[in-house]
């Protein structure tokens, strides 16, 4: 059974969001590295650091629509969500992705998009799931033990796009995956230190005399 998104963020921020791996304008996630690419055990590291599944994150492609990067998210318990966006009609579609099956019994059970509560309608399109509920339309389709979905505003996203969409998503190259994930975190400066005793204690100083009144010790040459 697929799983309702642990967070997602409103598609109406979207727009303030739109980032294209170094560039501003509206594509798809590029294929061609900016610079050499993590190892994919880096990669996945990262990705795990999220909360994200590696095998679950996916990219897609569509004329016209940008990943919104820091719409990049967990969906369910180790799914994948992203969103992408058109700057020419505003228009935003979900790339949704979790473990799971979807079957003729249980497709109008299963939630669309980020969930309506309404009846959702399926029918067959090849090997895929067209789905309608409240305005809101998608198309799934099932890739070995878990789920792609492509999901949208039905006024605001045509069936076409949806389809091409689907049938485009695919498993990122270390190069997109590394486009797509947030940087490493390097520990600041101050991360890392002993942190202060809770009981009240001093902290130890490095600059504080072994013998004396506790001053720090300010010779000459000892900050350069």
């Amino acid at each position: 059974m697929l799983r309702t998104a642990r967070t997602l963020l409103p598609l109406a921020l979207l727009p303030l969001l739109l980032t294209g791996c170094g560039s501003e304008k509206v594509v798809a996630v590029s294929r061609e590295p900016l610079a050499p690419a993590p190892d994919r055990a880096r990669l996945h590291a990262r990705a795990e650091a999220l909360g994200l599944a590696p095998g679950l994150v996916y990219v897609t492609e569509s004329p016209g629509f940008a990943l919104a990067r820091q719409s990049v998210g967990v969906y369910g318990d180790d799914g994948f969500s992203a969103a992408y966006w058109s700057r020419r009609s505003s228009a935003q579609f979900l790339l949704l992705v979790d473990r799971g099956a979807m079957t003729a019994e249980n497709c109008p059970e299963q939630p669309l998009g980020q969930g309506t509560g309404a009846a959702v309608d399926c029918a067959r399109d090849g090997d895929a799931w067209y789905r309608t509920s409240s305005g809101q339309h998608e198309y799934a389709l099932q890739r070995g033990d878990h789920v792609v979905r492509i999901s949208a505003a039905a006024g605001a996203v045509d069936r076409d796009v949806l389809r091409a969409a689907a049938r485009a998503a695919h498993r990122p190259t270390d190069a997109e995956l590394a486009c797509l994930l947030p940087p490493a975190h390097h520990p600041a400066p101050h991360e890392g230190r002993t942190p202060p005793p809770r009981d009240g204690s001093p902290v130890d100083r490095g600059d504080l005399p072994p013998a004396g009144d506790g001053a720090p010790g300010d010779e000459v040459g000892a900050s350069g």
